[in-house]
């Protein structure tokens, strides 16, 4: 979601502040505008669209300053448009901010009441005028502050600049991340670590209910009662990121290709690679001792929990129950305590999935985090952390944060199917010995990719494709289908493949792609059978199998890609490669924004 900077420097920090929001692109945004202080003024700049308009504006109208604040907005309340841009002003405050103001309405009655004018749609505008109220009154800025956000409900992280303040920042945080960085006789605010990063590695993260008073000199962190709270500044792991795509068309086709290499990387933390065994992991889950796992995840992440379901039921003998986060928090799951729950999230600061592993501790269970982000608020709040080492994923739609999770799914299966006996030690060192041959394979299953950018100029003239997989490739016709309607836009839907006579069969036609993801498994004649009904309509098949399955199949088929001949257990992670192939290069033909579509964002961080 939205991206926040604020800088307290040296020099001037207009330029600073672009080049941080930058490292927020990825998040996804739809305006963008920064604010300074100079001589005691507030002036700012926005910017419908891309941070490119931003600093051309900067360009013709120069902001001077060493305090300000920065903002990439993806529109909630209000059109995007420059004049709901952030950051928004009232009287002597600027304000950005990140969430949902829940009761912003009844705030806004009253203000107007009060004869306050609202220049935007927002819900961000009450928060200014609250504060300047609160000023007017004769409150001083941290007094106004610390009473304006305890009138606020809902999910939030706010920065606030005030005139005639130029060595002070405030921020807040209620849910969204805000994280404080620090200096030598300069601090910084930024949603995450990678805004901050060419500045410093020392971050001070605040956790809910926290709001600081950030000078120069360093950081004072109070909760929401106004009580002085320490909290532990620590080394980032970010390092510096250079965002940059290379020779790629885009970060997404650049996180495509790389997957061979980082699921390397991801194997490596879990396996002994060299004696093909299990690695000993640090890990508070037991799973020798619990009788059930739960799962819980969004999105992409969810369809690698549901492929994570089959694993650890088929191999560990583990019962699990999975939900979208969205529900979970909300239906009242009954829990035993001592059981043990996994939550998957690319970012580390889903607001459903957060929101999710606070009943589940809650409610006694053993928390353990799949999340990219170390420092994320979920791997800080869990009991244990499993991470999947993509390193920074640019690209809005998940490709290699998917098959990191997958690897790292697959790889905790091994440990659990270790732990509770359920295979026999031959059978977990093949199991060892298929997921280290992954990086491999995966580079031959990107070999497909020219064929695919031919079925592509294809089906980028669809209006709707069906996607059909049995077993793991269930989740996976999800996944696939979901990868096409972020980024191309055109409607699409993931079926198991013996649903098709139960509603789905009704929309084939001869106009129809139906695409079927079928490894030579135990499954595959059944497969087979649903693609007869298939081509007995007309539709246009494009079967993805493997060279037994291209062999074995009796359908003529509009297309046939095929992968490599793979070991059951790791198929899914290999099938992902050329559904986000088929994804990316149809949404190309089509001249969409592949990175950064329409009305999505990276990190969903309010509900």
């Amino acid at each position: 979601m939205c991206g926040i900077v604020g800088i307290i420097g040296k020099r001037p920090v207009a330029p600073l502040l672009v080049d941080a929001l930058k490292r927020l692109e990825y998040r996804g945004y739809d305006s963008a505008g920064v604010a300074t202080l100079e001589e005691g003024r507030l002036d700012r700049r926005r910017a419908e669209g891309k941070l490119a308009n931003l600093e051309a504006k900067l360009n013709e109208e120069p902001l001077a300053g060493h305090i300000g604040i920065g903002h990439t907005r993806w529109a909630t309340h209000g059109v995007p448009n420059e004049t709901n841009a952030h950051p928004h002003f009232s009287a002597k405050i600027a304000i950005v901010h990140n969430g949902i103001i829940e009761n912003f309405a009844e705030l806004r009655d009253e203000l107007k009441g009060a004869g306050y004018a609202f220049a935007s749609q927002t819900d961000t505008e009450v928060v200014a005028h609250l504060v300047s109220s609160l000023v007017a009154a004769g409150r001083t800025p941290t007094e106004a502050a610390h009473e304006a956000i305890g009138r606020l409900r809902g999910a939030f992280a706010i920065a606030m600049l005030f005139e005639d303040e130029d060595d002070l920042l405030i921020a807040a945080r209620n849910g969204p991340p805000l994280a404080i960085g620090h200096g030598e006789g300069e601090m910084y605010i930024g949603s995450d670590a990678i805004a901050l990063s060419p500045f410093t590695d020392s971050i001070t993260y605040l956790e809910d209910g926290d709001w600081a008073v950030i000078r120069s000199s360093g950081a004072e962190i109070f909760d929401g009662n106004g009580q002085t709270v320490a909290r532990q500044a620590q080394k980032s792991t970010t390092g510096a990121v250079v965002v940059d795509r290379g020779n790629y068309r885009h970060f997404m086709q650049k996180e495509i290709i790389e997957q061979p290499e980082v699921v390397a990387h991801t194997l490596a933390y879990y396996l002994d690679l060299a004696n093909g065994a299990p690695k000993q992991i640090d890990s508070a889950i037991d799973f020798a001792s619990i009788s059930r796992l739960s799962i819980s995840a969004c999105g992409t992440a969810y369809y690698a929990g549901l492929i994570g379901k089959y694993w650890f039921e088929r191999y560990a003998r583990l019962p699990v129950d999975i939900d979208i986060a969205s529900e979970f928090r909300y239906r009242e799951m009954p829990l035993d305590k001592g059981d043990a729950a996994l939550f998957i999230s690319q970012s580390g600061e889903t607001a459903d999935t957060l929101a999710s592993l606070r009943y589940c501790k809650g409610e006694g269970l053993t928390i353990g985090a799949v999340v990219n982000v170390r420092e994320s608020t979920i791997a800080r709040e869990a009991d244990t952390i499993f991470p999947i080492l993509a390193g920074p994923e640019i690209g809005v739609a998940s490709t290699k944060a998917f098959t990191c999770q997958l690897a790292s799914l697959a790889s905790l299966t091994v440990h659990a199917a270790k732990a509770r006996a359920t295979l026999s030690d031959e059978a977990i060192a093949e199991m060892v010995h298929d997921l280290m041959e992954l990086p491999r394979l995966m580079t031959e299953a990107l070999k497909v990719e020219q064929e695919i950018v031919g079925l592509s100029r294809d089906l980028a003239h669809a209006s709707d494709v069906l996607y059909l997989g049995r077993d793991t490739a269930f989740p996976l016709a999800m996944e696939g289908a979901l990868k096409l309607k972020e980024i191309s836009y055109i409607h699409a839907e993931g079926y198991a493949a013996g649903e098709l006579k139960h509603g789905p069969i009704a929309l084939i036609d001869e106009d129809l792609p139906v695409i079927v993801i079928a490894p030579f498994d135990a499954v595959y004649e059944k497969t087979v059978s649903n693609m007869q009904e298939v081509a007995a309509r007309g539709g246009k098949i494009i079967l993805i199998t493997d060279v037994r399955g291209a062999a074995a199949s009796s359908v003529d088929t509009l297309k046939t890609i095929v992968m490599p001949d793979v070991p059951n257990f790791i198929a899914p992670i290999i099938y992902a490669l050329p559904i986000q192939l088929l994804a990316y290069h149809t949404a190309v033909f089509m001249g969409t924004d592949v990175d950064q579509p329409r009305n999505l964002a990276k990190s969903v961080t309010v509900e």
